[in-house]
């Protein structure tokens, strides 16, 4: 990311890190005083009641994420809230200066105030008070039957979980001594405990904890037959790995743990370990499903999400048996890494004869997978691109498309089908790795980083002393007010139509056609003026204000 920044900054960032320091190391005081004015900047200026969207528009008249949008709304999924405030904790962690510390506190707070009273989080928080009494947010009621149900607490995207995770690292750099964030944590991880089914899998999302009877225990299977057409169905209550919704829960259980010492915790992240045991599909196809239903068959989803055995959340359940096995010397977690590996690398995809769409972002030579396989065949499953309108107060439309493929030729590109099997090769060596050691040798430290530790070695944000280069381009890179700007588009607020083009089309304007190819997005703004295109992201604030903290701390120890 910091590559793709700086080649975005440009020569003009270099010599304005040449102007400020010539030749010259920064000193270390030079570098806090810019990551207190960079932090400063950010939690004086851009927060609202001390939380994040993913991005702002220059002047701060607008922010946005994925679901929040307005300078009334926070957004909890990962891009927002949760990696801004882990950023302060690195930058307390490398400084010592409480000054980061009480920014960290302040996101937590934030997400306090949003808190559902199921326990979780929605993908947003809203301040609004004329909007905010319609949701259950635990800290303006007590949460009785007559709170109202929506939104759902959700696991998806990692909402809840790394929620869950700035909350718990906060409350211990406070020294427990917040009753209100350590409340929260704590409320969060007696309601996810609930939230856990029989056989230790976790919804997507949830408003109510699980009736037992309604989800019985069983190993998964193939179906005798699947609908080939989206059926609709409501899949909130599916047993989801996609988008590493169990893979995050397991590993912030193992976290609650030792920030706690509760065994509950452990034991409730094996459960988990237990399910990805029984939710590993039998032969052909060892490998899992995006979600499962109460019947343990792959399902659908979304529209793009059919049932299938997937060539990417599998991969990252490897990685979740391997970080069990490494925190509870269970070898039945390890033993079943070894016919998931050996199927998936016999699934990889041979050499695609042309030039494919969906190969673009993959680098020559690297092992590719498809994201669906179908059950029992193998055979891999696309999704066909589709047209897609969307207007202002009327919701989006999808014309045609989204249909299901054999053929990787026009298909949707908004979302993988493919994925990269370069992990592969990584996966086997961790596992011989760990097959071959002592398991009392192979726990991680104490002190997590990251959002999603499972995906990490035993490194985090401070491990490398970055490059003085890259620290006079990030202080060079600062504005007057201690912002970092960046081009982008957010124009959203002002967007009236938007319509995406999954085939040639003509646009015309008074007559005047205008040609429109595939993969073409055509957008109306009201107003005279364009769209705004210089932005302040927050994640990257959250990695410079990283990098800055890592050379601190490596330059104080060296």
């Amino acid at each position: 990311m910091l590559v793709t920044m700086q080649k975005r900054w440009g020569i003009a960032m270099f010599l304005a890190a040449g102007a400020l320091f010539g030749d010259e190391v920064p000193t270390r005081q030079q570098v806090l005083d810019a990551m207190r004015k960079a932090v400063g900047f950010y939690v004086d200026q851009v927060s609202k009641e001390g939380g994040y969207h993913f991005v702002y528009a220059e002047d701060l008249s607008y922010g946005r994420s994925e679901q929040g949008d307005g300078l009334m709304q926070i957004e909890t999924q990962r891009e927002g809230t949760p990696r801004v405030g882990m950023a302060f904790l690195e930058a307390y962690d490398a400084t010592g200066d409480r000054f980061f510390l009480e920014a960290a506190r302040k996101a937590a707070q934030a997400l306090v105030k949003g808190q559902l009273c199921s326990g979780g989080w929605d993908y947003i928080v809203e301040f609004d008070p004329e909007k905010r009494p319609k949701y259950p947010y635990r800290a303006d009621r007590p949460c009785d039957a007559s709170t109202p149900q929506p939104p759902p607490s959700t696991l998806d995207d990692n909402v809840t979980q790394a929620a869950v995770r700035l909350l718990m690292r906060v409350d211990r750099a406070l020294g427990f001594q917040d009753r209100e964030i350590h409340d929260a944590a704590q409320f969060a991880l007696e309601s996810l405990l609930k939230a856990q089914y029989p056989n230790g899998a976790w919804p997507q999302r949830y408003s109510k904890f699980p009736d037992p009877s309604q989800f019985p225990v069983k190993k998964a299977s193939y179906p005798e037959d699947w609908p080939r057409q989206w059926p609709g169905e409501v899949y909130k209550t599916h047993y989801t790995f996609n988008d590493n919704s169990i893979q995050d829960a397991i590993d912030m259980m193992l976290e609650a743990a030792r920030v706690y010492g509760d065994r509950r915790f452990v034991e409730s992240a094996r459960r988990g370990g237990d399910f990805i045991l029984s939710a590993q599909m039998p032969e052909p196809q060892p490998a899992w499903a995006q979600q499962y239903d109460a019947e343990m068959h792959p399902a659908w989803a979304r529209i793009f999400e059919p049932p299938s055995v997937t060539g990417g959340e599998s991969q990252s359940v490897m990685r979740a048996l391997l970080l069990l096995y490494r925190e509870t010397g269970d070898r039945r977690y390890l033993d079943a890494v070894p016919k998931a590996l050996n199927y998936l690398e016999r699934s990889v995809l041979p050499p695609a004869s042309g030039p494919v769409e969906a190969r673009r972002r993959f680098k020559p030579g690297e092992p590719v997978l498809a994201r669906f396989y179908e059950l029992k065949t193998n055979r891999p499953l696309y999704i066909t691109k589709g047209s897609r309108v969307s207007a202002r107060g009327m919701g989006s439309k999808l014309l045609d498309g989204y249909e299901l493929s054999y053929a990787d030729e026009s298909v949707i590109t908004h979302y993988n089908v493919l994925t990269s099997g370069a992990g592969l090769a990584e996966i086997r060596r961790e596992y011989e790795r760990l097959a071959g050691a002592a398991p009392s040798t192979l726990r991680r430290p104490d002190k997590l980083h990251g959002l999603s530790p499972w995906e990490q070695r035993d490194t985090g944000p401070l491990a490398e002393r970055p490059a003085v280069e890259r620290v006079r381009i990030i202080i060079g890179a600062m504005d007057p007010r201690g912002a970092w700007l960046e081009d982008g588009v957010i124009g959203k607020a002002d967007r009236i139509v938007s319509v995406y083009a999954a085939r040639d089309m003509v646009l015309t304007v008074n007559g005047k056609a205008t040609p429109i190819r595939e993969n073409d997005q055509i957008e109306l703004y009201q107003g005279a003026k364009p769209p705004r295109t210089r932005i302040i992201r927050s994640t990257t604030f959250a990695e410079n204000l990283e990098t800055l903290a890592a050379w601190v701390s490596k330059e104080g120890s060296e």
